[in-house]
């Protein structure tokens, strides 16, 4: 494990975990935790990171979003994160809740292929966020406290 902030990294696996690898510029010198749904996709790309699974599917599933809350409670508790980071989906919703309860900082960024409207956990993690990114300038007039990252895909 390298040393630097203490991260965890949250996201469904896909399109989500691409995205979110592609920061490996900067995650890669923090202590980092990666929490995912588990499929090929993840495996591959978090085989030599430490990797927790979530509950799937998270849409409309309330059993999954307990399990997911649940789960949250568990690693922010163990973990102690200096800071959450996610780019969604659903997962990012329990784990940004209950961060900020625990006083620990957040970071959204926003997918890149919505430019027109916002994504429903952008909008739920919106106000949950100490800094909230997008990879668009147009997507600035969705959410205006938000700050352009760039494209990372």
């Amino acid at each position: 494990m390298t040393t630097g902030r203490r991260v965890l990294l949250v996201c469904s696996s896909g399109g989500h975990l691409a995205q979110l690898h592609r920061l490996d510029g900067w995650w890669r010198g923090q202590e980092r935790a990666w929490v995912t749904f588990p499929g090929a996709d993840a495996e591959r790309l978090l085989a030599d990171e430490a990797v927790y699974w979530a509950y799937h599917p998270t849409t409309r599933n309330v059993g999954n979003a307990v399990r997911n809350a649940w789960l949250a409670w568990r690693l922010l508790r163990r973990l102690r994160p200096e800071v959450v980071v996610s780019n969604g989906a659903g997962v990012a919703v329990p784990f940004f809740l209950l961060a900020r309860l625990l006083g620990v900082r957040t970071v959204f960024v926003e997918v890149y292929d919505r430019i027109d409207s916002t994504t429903m956990t952008g909008r739920l993690c919106a106000p949950l966020s100490d800094l909230f990114l997008v990879q668009w300038p147009e997507q600035q007039a969705l959410y205006p406290r938000s700050r352009v990252l760039g494209r990372l895909l």
